[in-house]
């Protein structure tokens, strides 16, 4: 199972969040995807989620 609650990204002070408070939950077995424009934040949450990329959380468990 993956949960991650409240998860924020940003890239340096004056660019806005790449995410903003994400929350989302995964159950082992379970197929999902990410959908979205470009900008959207789908690779960073997929770096964020392997571990690729340094975010910041309230709370998240792998």
């Amino acid at each position: 199972m993956l949960t991650i609650r409240n998860v924020s990204k940003t890239y340096g002070r004056s660019a806005g969040k790449a995410v903003d408070n994400l929350s989302f939950e995964a159950k082992t077995g379970e197929i999902f995807g990410f959908l979205g424009p470009n900008g959207a934040g789908k690779t960073t949450t997929i770096k964020m989620t392997t571990g690729v990329t340094i975010f910041y959380c309230n709370h998240g468990s792998f």
